[in-house]
């Protein structure tokens, strides 16, 4: 009897380990942002597809690394409300902000941005897409930008939560430094929930 009691043992904690691996494998819901097929390359140069963020919510925007207005109070408010949330609701929240000018935002201008805003390399992504995903990236997101002839862009300043399987839980307009209170609650409201 004791021979089979030990493999079970193996089995049932061989199966509890692989459960994250598990539930990413299992399919989107048809609402997941995580559906859209795109291929981007983080700060660090590392090639990654989108749907790799699947898997812990994650504040998701898009920016543009010459901005000097709109895309730093982006990430400010993102930061900000890294500072209203408890340390272990802090810990379980990623942030991935993706570029809306992939032919200018090379890798190391998105570690410059990186290092200027002294963003935690744990918990920040800054993405920049293939230029073929750009589009369909902002449609997913419903975020709306378009280039001016002096290389700027106007865009939708917005954070979005999205839940571990990429479903838009709650957005807010940046308008400032500090985030939305109702946005900071709703942010707290679901990484309580999802613990």
């Amino acid at each position: 009897m004791k021979r089979l009691i030990k493999p079970f043992h193996v089995v049932a904690l061989t199966l509890a380990m692989s459960l994250p691996a598990v539930a990413n494998d299992a399919p989107l819901p048809g609402d997941s942002v995580y559906q859209v097929q795109a291929h981007a390359v983080d700060q660090q140069g590392r090639p990654l597809e989108w749907n790799v963020l699947r898997g812990r919510p994650t504040i998701v925007s898009m920016f543009y690394a010459n901005c000097h207005l709109m895309c730093p109070l982006i990430i400010a408010s993102g930061k900000a409300l890294q500072t209203r949330l408890e340390p272990t609701q802090r810990d379980a929240l990623d942030f991935a902000v993706i570029s809306i000018d992939p032919a200018r935002d090379t890798p190391a201008a998105l570690h410059e941005v990186a290092q200027a805003h002294r963003l935690d390399a744990d918990h920040w992504r800054l993405l920049r897409p293939d230029d073929a995903d750009v589009r369909t990236l902002a449609a997913a997101l419903n975020i709306r930008y378009r280039a001016q002839p002096d290389g700027t862009f106007n865009h939708t300043s917005v954070l979005i939560l999205l839940d571990r399987d990429g479903r838009i839980v709650a957005r807010s307009e940046v308008t400032g430094l500090q985030p939305d209170a109702r946005f900071v609650a709703a942010v707290r409201e679901h990484l309580g929930a999802a613990h």
